[in-house]
């Protein structure tokens, strides 16, 4: 069989794996962050694997399509966001760095200045600041329209360079995120000494992983809060109790109390927006403020995968609520149709709580996050923009 023909036939394929993707989101079967992360990234992969592009506006439509259609299954998800965003990044990136002589040089393509991950590390002086604040002056394209319009001419001979490039950039992407939580537990000795105090909620894979490599050189005590009415800090406790690691569960209504005593509180979260605030666990928000009451140090950890160029115009925006029978069962007849229970699964933590964020590349304050933005989103962002907008 022909390889046009293999193309064909995996093109084909491409709207089950899309709709098998989108039931799998409607329906909650894609438990945790980092394995949405992953299998939207995968998905990405085989768009640009197996679609017959043979230019970016035609890539670039694809990848915008398939982001809408998987925000609208789940449109609260963040994170499928975001990795929309960081792969129209990468191909943006990939195609910048390539090179193609299409005018008196014959089909020689070559790369130059690239960098592995689409961080873009030349070049970084010209780029577009974050948040899409325009640089005059520079020369450079501070769009997707701009490049295509001043490259018109030798987009069809970039394409087939363009995609092994793109997909070797996707691959490590997957990787990146696969090994997101071991390279943060990396950083716990930098932040955890010996006989801390630490206070945390809910349940946390990346937060369990730090606090572990953390303990497998000092020994510290760790306070859960219970997180109710899911209960998860129970959950935690467990995976958290082992060797140099004495574990306490207390109830949320506790954590003001107890905060005068605790060192440091080490939380998760499951996006970090722009302006540095967070959504995390419901009950954080009230540890937080209590420790910034106490002048307790606030440390997050999350995935640079977490971090969103979305604003929190609407603290609601980015929430979910799930079933209030946990808070009020719904055996209490009369109360339940005397009031209104609403059982939020986030809170919306403001930024000026937050003193540290940790990723796998270290420590940085919720002030620098505009620059962590800009190398990972930054050409990409005008495009995703409208994914949610059209």
């Amino acid at each position: 069989m022909s390889s046009t023909k293999m193309d064909m036939f995996s093109a084909r394929e491409l709207p089950l794996l899309i709709e098998s993707f989108v039931s799998q989101l409607k329906r909650g079967q894609l438990v945790g962050s980092k394995t949405v992360a992953i299998n939207t990234a995968s998905l990405l992969r085989e768009i640009v694997s197996r679609s017959p592009w043979e230019d970016i506006p035609t890539l670039t439509g694809l990848l915008k399509a398939v982001g809408k259609r998987l925000l609208r299954a789940q449109p609260r998800e963040l994170l499928i966001f975001n990795v929309v965003c960081r792969v129209l990044h990468i191909v943006n990136e990939d195609y910048s760095s390539v090179e193609v002589v299409s005018e008196g040089g014959g089909n020689t393509s070559k790369k130059k200045g690239h960098a592995p991950g689409g961080t873009g590390g030349a070049k970084k002086g010209n780029e577009t600041p974050a948040m899409g604040l325009g640089q005059p002056g520079t020369g450079q394209p501070r769009n997707l329209g701009e490049q295509v319009a001043r490259s018109m001419g030798r987009v069809t001979l970039n394409a087939f360079h363009l995609k092994s490039l793109v997909i070797q950039e996707i691959n490590d992407y997957i990787v990146e995120l696969e090994k997101t939580e071991e390279e943060i537990a990396d950083n716990a000795r930098e932040h955890i000494h010996s006989n801390e105090i630490i206070l945390t909620c809910g349940r946390s894979s990346t937060v369990e992983q730090f606090l572990k490599h953390a303990a497998s050189k000092v020994k510290i005590h760790v306070i859960v809060a219970e997180c109710a009415p899911t209960y998860d800090g129970h959950e935690q406790a467990r995976a958290l109790a082992g060797p140099n690691i004495d574990v306490v569960v207390v109830p949320d209504a506790a954590v003001f109390a107890i905060m005068s005593r605790v060192n440091k509180v080490i939380l998760g979260a499951h996006a970090v927006l722009a302006n540095g605030g967070l959504v995390a666990a419901s009950g954080s928000h009230t540890i937080a403020a209590a420790a910034r009451h106490h002048s307790t140090q606030v440390v997050v950890c999350a995935g640079l995968y977490k971090y969103s160029p979305m604003f929190p115009f609407d603290d609601d925006r980015f929430n979910t609520l799930v079933s209030p029978d946990a808070v009020l069962p719904y055996g209490n007849g009369d109360l339940v149709d005397a009031v209104d229970v609403c059982n939020p699964r986030y809170d919306y933590v403001p930024p000026e709580l937050v003193d540290i964020l940790v990723d796998h590349t270290g420590g940085h304050l919720p002030s620098y996050l505009y620059r962590l933005l800009q190398e990972n989103y930054n050409y990409a962002k005008d495009l995703a923009w409208n994914i949610q907008d059209e």
